[in-house]
């Protein structure tokens, strides 16, 4: 039987180049892919966000993907240094058990990091 290896978030961009410029600067992410304004590939640590051309930004901000962590924490502290232009919250130890950040593009989508509250 055939395994699923990884997932790949698919987020919609109203511009490509300017989102996987806010991944890479912002978020520590490496261009891996560039199609023009047709397609666009961001990676870190292994894991990849795909970037679709979207100008309606009620779709973006419906968007989320979540990211489990090995140390939330050092995660939100990585970011933190360089995020200057994102919205990024704090870690928070959340009723459902989690340690989590939330991090929004400048599309609206939503990134959520976290890991299970006892191993923070």
């Amino acid at each position: 039987m055939a395994t699923i290896k990884m997932a790949c978030p698919l987020f919609p961009s109203a511009d490509i180049e300017r989102s996987m410029a806010f991944y890479r600067d912002q978020l520590g992410f490496r261009s891996a892919a560039a199609y023009g304004d047709e397609y666009g590939i961001v990676e870190r640590d292994g894991v990849e966000i795909h970037f679709w051309p979207c100008d309606d930004r009620n779709i973006a901000e419906n968007t989320s993907a979540y990211f489990r962590t090995d140390d939330v924490d050092s995660l939100h502290d990585d970011v933190e240094r360089l995020a200057t232009e994102a919205r990024i919250t704090a870690p928070v130890t959340r009723p459902w058990g989690m340690r989590e950040f939330y991090v929004w593009d400048p599309d609206g989508n939503l990134l959520k990091f976290g890991q299970p509250a006892a191993e923070g």
